[in-house]
Parts: C-alpha cells; sequence; structure tokens
C-alpha cells in the first residue's frame, strides 16, 4: 500500500469525522431554532414546538451523549413541556459536572424551578440557594427563591390554622355527650393540606414567564453592568 492511497483514507476519515460533526451541530441548531419558536408566544406554553425541539437534541445526543451544553438545551425543553421529574434528573447531574461557576448556578436554579412545580418547596429552596452562593448577583435566581419561600411560609400558615381547627373540635367533643351516632361538622374536620392543580401549575409557570421581563427592565436600570440580560429559567 504506496503512501498516496493512506494519505486518502486519512482525508476520508477526517471527512466522516467532519460530516458527522456538522450534522450533529445541525440538529442542534435547528433544536434551538424550535426552542426559540416556542418562547415568543409569551401568552401560551407551546408544547409541541418544544417537543420537536427536544426530538432534535436528541439526535445530536446520540452521537454526542456526553455534551453538557446539549443537554442542558435538552432538559430545557423538557421542563417546557412539564416532564418535571426527567428535567429535574437531568439539571441536577448536569450541575454536578459543570466546572463553571455561572454555569453551574444556571443548572442549579432551573433544577430549583423543576422541583418548585412539583410542590417540592425544600428542595427549591437549598438548589436556589446553592445558585446563588455561587452566583450572587443573580436577581431571577434570588426572585424565585422568595418565591418559594413565601409559598412555604404561606403553606405552614395552613397547616398551623389546620391544626388549630382540629384541637378545638376536640375540645367540643370532650365537652359534649358522646353520642354513637354524632356526626362531626364537615367544615370543622382537618382538610389535607391545598395542592397545585394541574391548571394552578400551569399558570404558575406562565406568571413566572410574564414577570421575567419586568424583572430584567428593573435589574438592567438598578445594576446595567453586573446583570446580564436572562430569562427566568436560564437558557444556554
Amino acid at each position: 500500500m504506496n503512501m498516496k492511497y493512506h494519505l486518502i483514507i486519512i482525508l476520508l476519515i477526517l471527512f466522516h469525522f467532519a460530516s458527522s460533526g456538522q450534522q450533529e451541530r445541525k440538529h442542534v441548531r435547528q433544536g434551538n431554532r424550535y426552542y426559540m419558536e416556542g418562547l415568543r408566544d409569551t401568552t401560551k406554553v407551546d408544547s409541541l414546538t418544544f417537543s420537536k425541539a427536544e426530538i432534535e437534541y436528541r439526535k445530536a445526543l446520540d452521537k454526542k451523549p456526553d455534551d453538557l451544553k446539549w443537554n442542558f438545551n435538552l432538559n430545557n425543553s423538557l421542563y417546557k413541556q412539564k416532564k418535571l421529574q426527567e428535567a429535574a434528573g437531568g439539571y441536577e447531574q448536569i450541575a454536578r459536572q459543570m466546572v463553571d461557576p455561572k454555569e453551574k448556578a444556571g443548572a442549579l436554579h432551573n433544577l430549583g424551578n423543576s422541583r418548585l412545580f412539583q410542590q417540592q418547596l425544600d428542595e427549591a429552596i437549598e438548589s436556589y440557594k446553592k445558585a446563588l452562593r455561587l452566583n450572587p448577583t443573580d436577581m431571577e435566581t434570588k426572585y424565585n427563591l422568595a418565591y418559594a419561600q413565601q409559598m412555604k411560609k404561606q403553606q405552614q400558615n395552613q397547616n398551623q390554622d389546620q391544626n388549630k381547627d382540629q384541637n378545638k373540635d376536640q375540645n367540643k367533643d370532650q365537652n359534649k355527650d358522646q353520642k354513637k351516632d354524632q356526626k362531626k361538622d364537615q367544615n370543622n374536620q382537618q382538610q389535607p393540606p391545598p395542592k397545585i392543580s394541574k391548571q394552578n401549575a400551569e399558570q404558575l409557570l406562565q406568571a413566572l414567564q410574564n414577570d421575567e421581563k419586568n424583572i430584567q427592565d428593573k435589574v438592567k436600570k438598578a445594576q446595567a453592568v453586573q446583570v446580564k440580560n436572562s430569562r427566568v429559567e436560564k437558557d444556554w
């Protein structure tokens, strides 16, 4: 086998890898276009468009599964489709692997969002706090942390009120004659902690998205040098 033939083989191999890499990046670019298209309409969450983005990102990751940026984009598309548990697992894994503090903080921020909409308030608060330790000037993370803390406080107050009502019922029962057929007033019974319905969860997500522009405008005026233009959920 002469040197010329060796050279042809090498060129063919290099062409194959270059072509493969271009194909992967093509899927990523297409996924990014679908994702940005889904963001344009702020009045609703376009799950179909984000699903298309997910498909393109997965095609790219089939060839390069360890790419953190592409995995980050994939999990953003999952989050937008309300696949919150899957997205949370992805963000958690990405945050462990990332080295850059701001990039790690972005993954932790989105992990907090995913936990928040699953009503995992303690986990969401902890994720936001970890993100702020890495990126203390991030106003969006501060906003979401305050929101999660407010939700937790409201939930605690509701639980306390329910406990008080239950104690009142018990005291009333002790002062009454015991009757086998006595029925408790349903209004005085302890009710389970309120849960966020699917509709309310979507409204909550949309509220955060709609508030994003107002928050960014305030941040730009107050800290134009320190704070970059960003979304409530971090895009790569």
